[in-house]
């Protein structure tokens, strides 16, 4: 049970209502992680924002790649989760490569830099090494993409803290860190 209350959409705070029907309106549902968040109207509305223009750039594959790798790593089971049943029903990921992103890899060349690049951020805080961006740039990402996986990073980062600190019901199959690839 989840340790931090999470309120049914109808009690959620009157400024997070319009947001998680915005949610639901593109997701056809509202996952509790949303309606967790949106006891915070000011929070919700910073992780949609990010979330949202992050999702005009980087492609859905490897967003979710990224959100596999950030989880597994933060041992986040509700974004594991998550991202698993995103990734093999929206970004259709199949079971070996999400199997890989979990690791911190993907058999795909390109997905691979961005993804290992997006691990190294995370494990050295952001204090990569002047080669780890040369290789990220050399498989073809943008200055702007560099800095678009390294949003992605912390936007994750904010959702598996939240996660972990509330241990928030799992509303998607269950998938634990500890069966790491």
């Amino acid at each position: 049970m989840s340790r931090l209350t999470i309120p049914t959409r109808e009690d959620a705070p009157a400024k997070s209502q319009p947001l998680l029907a915005a949610v639901e309106k593109q997701l056809g549902v509202v996952p509790n992680l949303f309606r967790l968040v949106g006891t915070s109207p000011a929070a919700l509305e910073g992780y949609l924002g990010l979330n949202g223009a992050l999702g005009h750039t980087l492609d859905a594959k490897t967003r979710e790649r990224i959100a596999l790798a950030i989880a597994q790593a933060n041992g986040c089971d509700y974004c594991l989760s998550a991202h698993t049943y995103l990734g093999l029903n929206l970004a259709k990921i199949d079971d070996a490569e999400i199997a890989l992103n979990r690791a911190g890899r993907s058999g795909d060349a390109k997905a691979d830099a961005a993804v290992v690049f997006a691990r190294k951020v995370l494990e050295a805080r952001g204090h990569v090494s002047d080669a780890d961006v040369a290789a990220v740039r050399l498989a073809g990402f943008s200055e702007a993409q560099v800095i678009e996986i390294v949003a992605s990073v912390a936007v994750n980062v904010l959702t598996n803290y939240i996660n972990n600190v509330a241990e928030t019901d799992i509303d998607f199959p269950v998938v634990q860190a500890a069966q790491a690839a």
